[in-house]
């Protein structure tokens, strides 16, 4: 929750999905209410403010925040991902926690189940939980909880199993009932149960999922021009467990991104810095590798490195009630894999729940760079791109103020050549007249994009592909 909405929320007051607290002190309410916000639709709870919306503050050390998220992690059942965050408000520290909305109900807090009524969070009753477990039971397993076939003697990785139980244990957001029993930590992950191995256990610690799961494999290529399809540099694919797939992803694409220098405002002293700001890329794959599709086999994870954009692809839509245009907004997390994503925000993989988005849009502003774009599609997929600066501006100037910001959105999704009716189904627009009046007809006229067959105009055939200024254009940012 950013501090404009906390800053909004404290005006309006407690509603079904914010809750007030005085103080962190009472884990047994915080508890329950994160609870009662689980088993319905997701909420907030803001410790630092009394009953009349008054804003009192709370200890924002380190320390108090790790242990209020042990302890909540102690009694929460099953395990679940909850936030914690300290936020300045008007000099004052409060602390933000987030619960999104369940997705293996009913949950309790210390053995009892709790459900939010209104502003109000009360004890489950019987038909409570028997509706909600009614509906569990109609409801498809998610694909990480389903069994794996992989052998948990045979096919674990063992080294990284312990690597990451060590940072978890170190970044202290949780606990095991025994940190040298490695099947008992997998339990305690929820990523093995009766003797065998999840899927998502699979995917973070298999030694090698893609044998059973192609699907996990990640390809990464970096082109020598900005067209795709054009003569490559390097490319590679890497399997194996989650983090070091997303860690060799990374390197990758640092490797295949020049530097830039920059001088301090204080001093003389030059500064090497990524192309992309490194904190971007990152929070770019992590929210890929938690985000995505893991059920289709036919989906993966690609990395596409041109010398004036970057792009980040992983299979699957965006969750339902997330568009391109709420990401930059600090809604509720939608988690597609709350099991794998769990494990990442223990291992502090992810710091920001929730926020990545908004973490890739202040990274690449405060580095001078265009905003990052976003496009996603059922059935292509989602999309990030990141725009360089270190392109020749002359096309820029020339080409800025002939195009609109249609025309613009429409250049980010471009793929090779494509068809009037993929663009149009990538952009979400029905109307086939203002697609062609406002992002079509416009766009060949600035000369960004060509036809494939301009001696036919009418062809079933015919596809648009971008020219060089649109390729220029796009790397830009121009707007």
């Amino acid at each position: 929750m950013k501090i404009e909405k906390i800053k909004e929320t404290l005006m309006l007051g407690e509603s079904q999905n914010v809750e007030f607290k005085s103080d962190c002190r009472n884990i047994n309410a915080i508890g329950q209410a994160v609870c009662g916000f689980l088993n319905m639709h997701g909420g907030y709870i803001v410790c630092g403010v009394d009953d009349k919306g008054r804003l009192i503050g709370i200890d924002g050390s380190d320390s108090a925040v790790k242990a209020l998220e042990q302890k909540l992690q102690e009694g929460l059942s099953p395990k679940v991902l909850v936030f914690a965050q300290v936020q300045e408000v008007e000099g004052k520290s409060l602390l933000v926690i987030e619960a999104p909305a369940g997705k293996d109900l009913p949950y309790a807090f210390r053995n009892v189940i709790y459900l939010r009524d209104g502003r109000n969070t009360r004890k489950a009753d019987v038909e409570s939980i028997r509706d909600m477990v009614l509906r569990k039971q109609v409801e498809p397993e998610r694909w990480e909880r389903r069994f794996s076939s992989a052998d948990p003697e045979r096919d674990l990785d063992m080294e990284e199993l312990r690597s990451a139980t060590a940072n978890i244990l170190k970044v202290r957001r949780a606990i095991f009932r025994d940190a040298e029993n490695n099947y008992g930590i997998l339990e305690d992950l929820s990523l093995a149960q009766y003797g065998r191995l999840t899927n998502g256990g699979d995917v973070l610690f298999g030694r090698t999922p893609a044998v059973r799961f192609p699907q996990v494999r990640v390809r990464a290529v970096c082109f020598t021009t900005d067209k795709a399809g054009d003569a490559y540099r390097d490319m590679k694919s890497f399997e194996g467990p989650l983090v070091p797939v997303l860690e060799q992803t990374f390197d990758f694409i640092v490797r295949n991104t020049p530097t830039t220098a920059r001088f301090s405002k204080k001093g003389l002293q030059r500064q090497d810095e990524y192309l992309y700001p490194a904190d971007a890329v990152r929070e770019g794959l992590i929210n890929a590798f938690a985000h995505r599709d893991y059920a289709d086999s036919s989906g993966g994870i690609g990395v596409q490195v041109y010398p004036a954009r970057l792009e980040i692809w992983n299979s699957g839509s965006l969750p339902e009630g997330i568009t391109p245009e709420t990401l930059t907004q600090g809604n509720l997390s939608v988690l597609r894999n709350p099991d794998i994503a769990h494990v990442l925000y223990l291992r502090g993989f992810m710091e920001k729940l929730g926020r990545g988005s908004v973490l890739i849009l202040r990274a690449c502003k405060e580095r001078g760079l265009p905003a990052p774009l976003w496009t996603s599609d059922a059935k292509t997929g989602v999309t990030l791109t990141l725009f360089a600066t270190e392109v020749t501006t002359e096309v820029t100037t020339e080409v800025a103020t002939e195009v609109t910001t249609e025309v613009r959105r429409m250049l980010g999704v471009f793929k090779d050549d494509m068809s009037r009716q993929d663009l149009q189904r990538l952009l979400k627009l029905k109307n086939d007249e203002h697609f062609r009046k406002a992002y079509l007809l416009p766009a060949i006229k600035a000369g960004v994009i060509e036809m494939t067959l301009p001696e036919k105009p009418k062809s079933s055939k015919q596809r648009y592909r971008l020219t060089n200024k649109g390729i220029s254009l796009l790397g830009s940012g121009a707007k």
